[in-house]
């Protein structure tokens, strides 16, 4: 499972394996509303020494992921990403903390905006390192577990 601990849990994590490898510690959730964590890690670095900028996408991806979904679960229906904008804006370094914070701002029956900050703490400063923003569509679970 991707959170570890005691904090709070999500359904779809328990095979969310991307999650997982990538170390994401869920710290907050609420209905349209997920906070998460993770600590960056060398092999998440590219090859000017800052973290790719997959692994960011992939870190907002899932706290947008886990704002859409019901934190009860749903074995009916699933929310998905039909698209995404991502800005990147600072770059990231290896053993740095970064948190995102996926917030819902609009929701029109199967369709929703979620906006994501990527946020990290530079010793004790927090910097904006990237504001993404995902669109979603509720779709049956084709592939329930």
């Amino acid at each position: 499972m991707a959170s570890s601990g005691a904090g709070p849990q999500h359904p779809m994590l328990s095979n969310d394996y991307a999650s997982e490898w990538l170390g994401i510690e869920v710290l907050g959730l609420e209905d349209g509303h997920a906070t998460i964590a993770m600590t960056l890690r060398p092999e998440m670095m590219n090859g000017f020494g800052i973290t790719h900028g997959g692994m960011i996408f992939a870190f907002a991806d899932s706290a947008f992921a886990l704002a859409c979904n019901p934190v009860q679960g749903d074995t009916d229906f699933v929310t998905v990403a039909s698209g995404v904008d991502v800005n990147f804006l600072s770059p990231t370094r290896a053993g740095q903390r970064i948190t995102a914070v996926a917030n819902r701002r609009q929701q029109q029956g199967r369709s929703g905006l979620y906006d994501v900050q990527v946020i990290a703490d530079d010793g004790g400063t927090a910097t904006v390192v990237a504001e993404f923003r995902g669109r979603s569509r509720t779709i049956p679970n084709r592939h329930t577990n």
